[in-house]
């Protein structure tokens, strides 16, 4: 294995990485935000609201697109797992 097939599988794990946690990192990052402009504007600043919104945001984006995040992440453990043999060589 040279150092430019190295490279190639160290992007794809990235790439598959990105894909899995972006859109359950997003949600979050989008529900907390909401949150916190909210609470800003009422002046309610109660830590549960919070972490009760985050929670539902990532169930949420779980349930709808969890079974093609579960797939890419088996999709990539399948391929790493048969390219074993070319990283040992």
């Amino acid at each position: 294995m040279n150092s430019d097939q190295a490279l190639e599988l160290f992007a794809t794990l990235l790439k598959a990485a990105i894909f899995v946690a972006g859109p359950v990192l997003l949600a979050a990052l989008v529900a907390g935000v909401t949150v916190g402009i909210v609470q800003a504007a009422t002046q309610i600043n109660e830590a549960s609201i919070s972490f009760v919104v985050k929670v539902a945001a990532v169930l949420a984006v779980l349930v709808t697109v969890g079974p093609a995040l579960a797939s890419h992440a088996v999709g990539y453990a399948r391929t790493s797992f048969l390219a074993i043999e070319h990283v040992v060589r």
